[in-house]
C-alpha cells in the first residue's frame, strides 16, 4: 500500500482543501493521511473565515505521521504563515520524503488572502526549494514571477523563470486562460502542452487541490513526472465533467465519479 500525505487547510463543505485531496487519494487506491494548516469556513459562495492551526500543534501532527506511517509521496497546499512555513521546511528537511508536490495556493478563488502576504518571501526562499514540482494557475504564477501572462508563449517564458529559481518541475494550469484550459509542464528546459477544451461546468471548486494530488498519486506509484501529470489531468477531466451540481455558487467537483460508474455498471 503506497501512501500519500497532504499538508492543507480544511474545507468545511468537502470541495477543496485536505476534503478534496483524501478523496482523490481514496479514488487512485492509496492511503491518505493529512496534517491540517487552518480550519477555514468556506463553502461554494467564498471563505468566510480563517482559523491557523497553531505553529507548535503543527509540528506535532507533522512528527506523528513521519515517525510512524512514512508518506511515499507529500503534497502541500494551504499554509498560512510564516512560522507554519518554518515548521513544515524543518520537517521536510529531517525526514527528507522522495516526493514533495507544492500546490502554490495563496488566494482563494473568491479573492480572501489564504496566505499572509508577508509570509510570501519565506515561502519562495525556504519552501519552494524542496518542490519536486509546482502546480500554480495563472494568477499565481504572475504573483511568483512578477510578470502580466496573456500568452501562451508568455506563460512558457514564465515557468523557464521559475525553472531557472527553483528545482523542481513547474506545471502552469491554464483554467483562466479563457480560450484553452490547456495545461504547460515545462521540466529540464522542456515544454510539454496538455491540451484541453474548457468543459461547460461552472462548478470548479478545489480543482488546484485535486489535481496536486492526483499528481502526488502518481509519483507515490513510481511514475514518472509526465505520466503522474497525464493522469491526474485525465482523472480532473473526469471530475469536473461528471457535471455534479452541489451549492449556491461554485460547487464542488465529483471526486468519486469513477466509482459512481462502476456502481452504476457504466465503467
Amino acid at each position: 500500500m503506497r501512501t500519500v500525505l497532504t499538508i492543507a487547510g480544511s474545507d468545511c463543505s468537502g470541495g477543496a482543501g485536505i476534503q478534496a485531496d483524501l478523496k482523490t487519494i481514496t479514488v487512485h487506491g492509496l492511503y491518505g493521511e493529512s496534517v491540517i494548516t487552518a480550519l477555514t469556513a468556506q463553502n461554494t459562495m467564498g471563505v468566510s473565515d480563517v482559523m491557523p492551526v497553531p505553529p507548535t500543534f503543527l509540528e506535532k501532527q507533522l512528527e506523528s505521521v513521519f515517525s510512524d506511517i512514512v508518506p511515499d509521496a507529500v503534497k502541500v497546499g494551504m499554509i498560512c504563515n510564516a512560522e507554519q512555513i518554518e515548521v513544515i521546511v524543518s520537517c521536510l528537511k529531517k525526514y527528507r520524503p522522495k516526493h514533495i508536490v507544492i500546490d502554490t495556493v495563496m488566494v482563494s478563488t473568491s479573492g480572501r488572502n489564504l496566505m499572509e502576504p508577508e509570509a510570501i518571501t519565506t515561502y519562495r526562499e525556504k519552501l519552494l526549494p524542496y518542490g519536486e514540482i509546482y502546480t500554480p494557475n495563472i494568477p499565481e504564477t504572475e504573483l511568483l514571477t512578477g510578470q502580466k501572462i496573456k500568452t501562451k508563449e508568455e506563460r512558457v517564458i514564465a515557468a523557464k523563470l521559475l525553472s531557472e529559481q527553483y528545482p523542481g518541475a513547474v506545471l502552469i494550469k491554464g483554467g483562466h486562460d479563457e480560450k484553452q484550459a490547456d495545461d504547460l509542464l515545462y521540466k529540464k528546459k522542456q515544454a510539454v502542452w496538455f491540451p484541453q477544451e474548457h468543459i461547460e461546468n461552472g462548478n470548479t471548486h478545489g480543482t488546484g487541490c485535486t489535481l496536486s494530488s492526483a499528481i502526488a498519486c502518481g509519483l507515490a506509484q513510481g511514475l514518472g513526472m509526465e505520466e503522474s501529470v497525464k493522469n491526474a489531468k485525465a482523472y480532473i477531466t473526469g471530475a469536473i465533467g461528471d457535471g455534479m451540481n452541489l451549492g449556491k455558487g461554485n460547487g464542488p467537483l465529483n471526486h468519486m465519479y469513477v466509482i459512481s460508474k462502476i456502481i452504476n455498471g457504466t465503467n
